[in-house]
C-alpha cells in the first residue's frame, strides 16, 4: 500500500513558492484548511492567486494571507464578510474575480476530472460572460467555461488513512471534495489519520488516488463566522 502520509505541515507544504494557484476548500470558516493557511503566512511567499469560495474573515481563514499582503488575485463567489478584502479590491492593491457559486464548483470538478471545459448557462448576458465562447443548445445560450488550472490544491477533512482516502464531516464536505486532485498536488489535512484499511470503504467521500499528500491537524478552532443563538425568554 503507498503510503502519502507527512509527518507534519512543514513537509507538506515543500515546493510551495511565490507567484503560484492555489485552491483552498471550505465554505466560509467552514472546513478550511487552518493548518495549511497558517504555513503559508509564516513561509511568507507574495503573490499568490487563491481559489476559494470566499477569503475568510479578516483575522481567520485566508484572511490572514490578506493582512500580510500575500494574496495578488483572489477567484471567489463570495466576498462580503471581510473588510481588508473590501478595502484592497476597492483601492486596486488586489485584483478579484468573481465567479457563480455553482460554475467555481464545477471548474474546480472539471479540473479533477481531466476536462478542460464545459458550457453553463450561468453568466450568459452578464460580465461573467465578456470575452468568453457562447453558444446555443436546444433554444438556450450557455458560456464555455474553462478548468482551473492550480498549482497546490489545499483540503482539510475529517478523517483520512495514510493511502489518502477521505471522509468530510457534516457540512464541511462543500468545496473541499471537488477540489482534491484539481491541482498538480493536493494536500489533505484531517483530524484524526488511520492506517490504511480503517475506514470503512462506503463511507469514503473522496478516494486517495486523488491526494499526493496527508498529515493531521492539529490546534483546529473552527470558528463560527455568523453566531445565531435562540434569545432568552
Amino acid at each position: 500500500m503507498i503510503k502519502k502520509t507527512v509527518p507534519n505541515v512543514e513537509d507538506a507544504l515543500k515546493g510551495v513558492a511565490s507567484g503560484m494557484t492555489f485552491m483552498l476548500g471550505g465554505f466560509g470558516l467552514c472546513g478550511i484548511p487552518e493548518n495549511a493557511i497558517a504555513e503559508l503566512v509564516k513561509l511568507g511567499i507574495k503573490d499568490i492567486t487563491c481559489i476559494s469560495n470566499n477569503a475568510g474573515v479578516d483575522d481567520f481563514g485566508l484572511g490572514l494571507l490578506l493582512q500580510q499582503h500575500q494574496i495578488k488575485k483572489m477567484i471567489s463567489s463570495y466576498v462580503g464578510e471581510n473588510d481588508e478584502f473590501e478595502r484592497q479590491m476597492l483601492s486596486g492593491e488586489l485584483e478579484v474575480e468573481l465567479t457563480p457559486q455553482g460554475t467555481l464548483a464545477e471548474k474546480c470538478r472539471a479540473a479533477q476530472a481531466g476536462f478542460p471545459a464545459f458550457y453553463t448557462p450561468a453568466g450568459y448576458g452578464t460580465e461573467v460572460a465578456e470575452g468568453k465562447e457562447t453558444r446555443e443548445f436546444d433554444g438556450k445560450m450557455y458560456v464555455l467555461e474553462p478548468a482551473y488550472k492550480a498549482d497546490f490544491s489545499f483540503v482539510k477533512a475529517w478523517k483520512g488513512d495514510e493511502a489518502g482516502n477521505l471522509i468530510f464531516k457534516g457540512t464541511a464536505r462543500n468545496f473541499n471534495p471537488c477540489m482534491c486532485g484539481a491541482a498538480t498536488v493536493t494536500v489533505a489535512e484531517v483530524e484524526e489519520l488511520l492506517p490504511a484499511g480503517s475506514l470503512d470503504p462506503n463511507e469514503i467521500h473522496v478516494p486517495g488516488i486523488f491526494v499526493q499528500r496527508i498529515f493531521q491537524g492539529t490546534h483546529y478552532e473552527k470558528r463560527i463566522e455568523q453566531r445565531t443563538v435562540r434569545q432568552k425568554a
